[in-house]
């Protein structure tokens, strides 16, 4: 019954509560292993997909859970693997068959990319444009750059011209894009309406009134596009004002799961995501604000000794790898215990209050506010007020009911100031399948029993 509420926090429960009373389940571990999925705890969803299969090597859905958290976590290989079993024991699923496919298809694109991959030094798509002599054609009647330059004017007609859904001319986003500096952030995974009413309710971005977006601005939604170049154009407009993070989702693994990847292609063309995968890699990964607050898309780290000098040494113009401070910064969580804990999504660690309060002493913090995690009110204060989770996603992925959320800080004590909002329209998922023939949203959701 929680489970068709959607209230998986509730389904997760009684269903840890059942193996309590009977741990030899599989159903149970299966089950729970779906509502974890819809949670997007994919580390914990993998754990309960395989206990499953210890229990009973012959329960199917066990393998179709457990290839669904692999292909969430970008484990193609083994996803592979697993789904070759459903289909081989029910070859008439279209389903299963569906997803054996494009699992496949994505294994023997990345070992072709692998095979071409080259020591040499990688040039930059912007060598190979000639940004200035694109032609923009006589019927196009859309917002263009005054002599290259993003202004407030070039700024206010896009957000209209992506308001009625339309497309900006191909020179213009990659004149948007191709800067000698970039900064980005923001949780906001494409809802470019409820981006709109940020702006509306607190503002548009200038010089008086700046803005910092913690990461994750592209991905689930069918609009990323749209939010990014408005991200990207307002920091250029205000360069020393408008400030941008990287998130766990400005990587081409999650693009390419999650539909930024497909969208890019489907509006323009693979050239232009390759551009921008490469911006994303510039990305700056944490912003300390007056020496009293650090921002970062994730959190904290597996390890204890971290200090903001060793953020700076990180080499961020890659993808992200699977551990270490890079690898936290994306994608860490707080814990309510003290300590450290395996991850539920399968990826970093949890940290607890203790972490927070050595890393903040060591490095003569206050506190730690970051995004990542969806939050029913908006945002979430934790760690004795030390660690703030704020995310600005109203009814994230259309179907989880919660509001937005933005912080003010103010004074020179920075004490925040939460704002709370709601979303303003249907997310308007894509019915065009821009990724591997799924809807950016639902591309883990879907690929369940």
């Amino acid at each position: 019954v929680c489970f068709s509420d959607k209230d998986y926090e509730n389904a997760i429960k009684y269903y840890s509560e059942a193996l309590e009373l009977n741990s030899s389940n599989a159903i149970y571990y299966s089950n729970r292993s779906l509502a974890y999925l819809r949670t997007e705890c994919y580390g914990y969803a993998l754990a309960d997909a395989t206990k499953a299969l210890e229990i009973d090597k012959n329960y199917i859905k066990g393998y179709y859970r457990r290839a669904t958290s692999n292909m969430a976590l970008g484990k193609f290989k083994a996803a592979l693997k697993d789904y070759e079993t459903v289909v081989r024991v029910r070859p008439n699923d279209k389903d299963a068959r569906m997803k054996y496919q494009e699992c496949n298809k994505i294994v023997k694109q990345k070992a072709f990319e692998r095979a071409i991959a080259s020591d040499e030094i990688k040039k930059s798509v912007v060598d190979s444009l000639d940004i200035e002599n694109m032609t923009i054609e006589d019927d196009y009647d859309g917002p263009k750059l005054e002599d290259g330059k993003v202004t407030l004017t070039f700024m206010k007609e896009m957000m209209d011209w992506f308001k009625d859904q339309k497309k900006l001319h191909r020179k213009c986003a990659y004149q948007v894009q191709h800067a000698e500096k970039i900064t980005i952030c923001g949780d906001t995974h494409g809802q470019y309406y409820d981006l709109l009413n940020i702006f509306k309710l607190n503002g548009l971005p200038s010089e008086t009134n700046p803005y910092l977006f913690n990461g994750d601005f592209v991905d689930r939604g069918s609009f990323s596009l749209e939010v990014i170049l408005t991200l990207f154009g307002f920091k250029l407009l205000y360069p020393d004002n408008f400030h941008l993070l990287r998130g766990n989702h400005e990587t081409d693994n999650m693009n390419q799961m999650y539909g930024f990847e497909g969208e890019v292609k489907a509006k323009y063309t693979a050239q232009m995501f390759q551009l921008f995968s490469e911006v994303f890699q510039w990305l700056p990964l944490a912003q300390c604000i007056n020496s009293k607050v650090l921002v970062m898309h994730g959190g904290l780290f597996s390890e204890d000794g971290v200090t903001l000098e060793d953020l700076r040494k990180i080499e961020r113009n890659r993808q992200p790898p699977d551990s270490g401070p890079m690898c936290d910064l994306l994608w860490s969580d707080p814990q309510p215990q003290n300590g450290r804990s395996v991850s539920k999504r399968g990826v970093s660690c949890q940290f607890g209050p203790d972490v927070t309060e050595r890393f903040l002493d060591q490095n003569k913090l206050d506190y730690i506010v970051r995004s990542h995690e969806v939050k029913a009110e908006g945002y979430e204060v934790t760690h004795s007020g030390k660690c703030i989770t704020v995310f600005s996603a109203p009814n994230y992925c259309d179907q989880m009911g919660n509001k937005g959320a933005y912080i003010h800080l103010r004074g020179s004590d920075l004490k925040p100031e939460f704002h709370q909002f709601t979303a303003v329209v249907s997310i308007l998922y894509s019915k065009s399948l821009y990724l591997l023939g799924l809807s950016s949203c639902v591309v883990s959701p879907i690929w369940l029993w």
